[in-house]
């Protein structure tokens, strides 16, 4: 019997997503900023960890135009506060805040 709860709870981890959390992280151009180049064309990215990760779930537009040259994720890397998860090789993001400095 033991050893049933112990292979129906191993079943469990081993099916279980990875849960998101929120935490402070670099925004900016992935291509421009983080030197990504696994995709053309400007796009949100984070860095986490020293790791940068193209991002789902916003646009590099939804926080202002990216070229503007003070707050544009093209010119400038800012504080983002996200909540997410890393999933291959990028963030899958549920909310994404800036945080101005």
């Amino acid at each position: 019997m033991k050893k049933l709860i112990f292979i129906f709870f191993l079943g469990i981890l081993a099916c279980a997503n990875p849960k998101e959390k929120t935490q402070l992280v670099e925004a900016s151009c992935g291509q421009c900023k983080f030197g990504l180049d696994s995709q053309n064309g400007c796009d949100l990215a984070v860095k986490i960890d020293g790791n940068a990760y193209f991002v789902d779930g916003a646009k590099i537009d939804d926080f202002g135009d990216a070229h503007d040259e003070n707050i544009g994720f093209c010119n400038v890397v800012r504080k983002a506060e996200v909540t997410g998860k890393i999933e291959g090789n990028r963030f899958k993001a549920s909310s994404f805040k800036i945080v101005e400095e």
